[in-house]
C-alpha cells in the first residue's frame, strides 16, 4: 500500500486548498482513509475519515462544515480528497493521509492507521 498526498500550499484566510491522496495497491473490502494534520508544538489531529463499510465520513470538530472530503475508487487505486473552504491561520499545519486496512473503531484516532502519506504543508496566513 502505498499514498501520496498533494494540494498543499499558501493561501490567504477565508480561502480555499483541495489536498488529494492516492492509496494504491489497496484491495481490501473494508477499509478507512483518513486525513491527519499536526500544527508546530501540537499533536496529531484527525481532521476527516472515510470508512468503506458505510461510506460514512468523520470531521473533527474544528473544521465541520469547512471541509469536505470524498472520494472516488477504481481497482486496486482509491483517491480521496479534502476540499478545506473558510480556511483559518490555526489550519496551518502539515497535513498527512492515512490508511487502515480493515473495520476501523475510531476513525479520526492516528493509533488506529497503519499506512502513511507523505506530509503536504498548508499554510494560511492571516
Amino acid at each position: 500500500v502505498q499514498l501520496q498526498a498533494s494540494g498543499g500550499g499558501l493561501v490567504q484566510a477565508g480561502g480555499s486548498l483541495r489536498l488529494s491522496c492516492v492509496a494504491s495497491g489497496f484491495a481490501f473490502d473494508d477499509y478507512a482513509i483518513g486525513w491527519f494534520r499536526q500544527a508546530p508544538g501540537k499533536g496529531r489531529e484527525g481532521v476527516s475519515s472515510i470508512t468503506s463499510s458505510d461510506g460514512r465520513i468523520y470531521y473533527g470538530d474544528s473544521v465541520k462544515g469547512r471541509f469536505t472530503m470524498s472520494s472516488d475508487n477504481a481497482k486496486n487505486t482509491v483517491t480521496v480528497y479534502l476540499q478545506m473552504n473558510s480556511l483559518k491561520p490555526e489550519d496551518t499545519a502539515v497535513y498527512y493521509c492515512a490508511a487502515h486496512p480493515k473495520f476501523i473503531v475510531f476513525p479520526l484516532a492516528a493509533y488506529e492507521y497503519d499506512y502513511w502519506g507523505q506530509e503536504t504543508q498548508v499554510t494560511v496566513s492571516s
